[in-house]
């Protein structure tokens, strides 16, 4: 491309180099600013360098400048700052629903929105304990395609997939669908981020109730041109306290519990259910809530898991359910 087309260019180049290569640390002086658009093949002189500053700061572009045996120009305040940048990065990092793939381009992407100085501080890795990142590769565009299907309050058909023991083939660990491969289909209503995974909440018709489905479970989705179903119901649903209520996300029978707790579990509770939670004392050591949650095996083994600081006491059926549970268990180990 001739100079002089170039020359068209160079507040472009400009405003391209004072990004990516100063920051408050790293400031160019004119000479070096002189050099590096001479290397896209473009001419600038001092008074002309001048003018183009100023018409990139009247566009909004923050300038700053520091003086010491001669001026230095940099970048100054930009969209994101440092810090801001770095906790989505270790966001990106940490999330399960990511691939590690996925979060490299990210991250990549983000290094963008600073000084090549600066970007060099988001090459960090995050150590985060019991974070599994996810093998499926199209989370990252289902989660998208599923926002659009709500948008445009449309059905959904896909694929459920699970993992499977397989002895009988060289890779003992399959991934393999669900109800023989037949489809799915179901009305989406809404999308829930619950212990780093993406989930899908939507009514399924024939079942005639709110169902709810890993997004990186899910294969093949497809719009369909029905009309989806649920208004009435979906017109009261709290995606929130759906969420604190379900206990890693496993269904189950929705109802009321009433737990008796220690008063030092406190923290696990308000972590669990919400800082919203009505207490009422039962003792000086303890007190009473009344949560609503699903009856699941996922809901017994959290409250297992907490001993005998907290106690079920009702429903009665819900009672009977649990003690069941722990006989089964017992059972499965000899007792000496």
């Amino acid at each position: 491309m001739a100079k002089s087309s170039m020359q068209k260019q160079k507040l472009l180049y400009l405003r391209k180099i004072l990004l990516e290569k100063t920051d408050e640390n790293h400031p160019m002086t004119f000479s070096e600013i002189k050099e590096a658009l001479a290397a896209y093949g473009i001419r600038t002189e001092r008074k002309s360098f001048y003018d183009d500053l100023e018409i990139l700061e009247s566009f909004g572009m923050d300038i700053c400048s520091v003086r010491s045996n001669t001026v230095r120009y940099f970048a100054g305040s930009r969209e994101f700052e440092i810090a801001e940048l770095k906790l989505l990065v270790d966001a990106i990092q940490s999330s399960k629903f990511i691939t590690r793939s996925k979060s490299l381009r990210l991250i990549e992407k983000l290094e963008g929105l600073v000084s090549e100085n600066e970007g060099k501080l988001l090459h960090r890795e995050v150590v985060v304990t019991n974070r599994v990142k996810t093998l499926n590769e199209q989370i990252y565009y289902n989660v998208d395609f599923l926002h659009n299907a709500i948008s445009r309050g449309k059905k959904v058909s896909f694929k459920y997939m699970e993992w499977r023991v397989n002895f009988g083939d060289d890779k003992k660990i399959v991934r393999s669908e669900r109800k023989n491969g037949e489809s799915y289909v179901v009305s989406p209503w809404a999308l829930c981020w619950d212990d780093e995974n993406y989930y899908l909440v939507a009514y399924d018709s024939a079942a005639g109730k709110i169902k709810h489905y890993r997004v990186d479970k899910m294969e093949k989705i497809f719009l369909l041109s029905d009309s989806r179903d649920g208004e009435e119901i979906f017109k009261k649903f709290n995606p929130a306290r759906y969420a604190k209520s379900m206990f890693s996300m496993f269904g189950g029978e929705e109802c009321d519990v009433k737990l008796s707790v220690k008063n030092n579990l406190i923290g696990v509770m308000v972590d669990r259910f919400g800082s919203d939670l009505y207490i009422i004392k039962e003792t000086d050591h303890s007190f009473m809530i009344n949560v609503r949650v699903f009856l699941s095996p996922q809901f017994y083994a959290w409250l297992f898991g907490l001993g005998t600081d907290v106690k079920l006491l009702t429903p009665q059926r819900a009672v009977k359910a649990y003690q069941e549970q722990i006989r089964r268990l017992t059972s499965h180990y000899d007792i000496v």
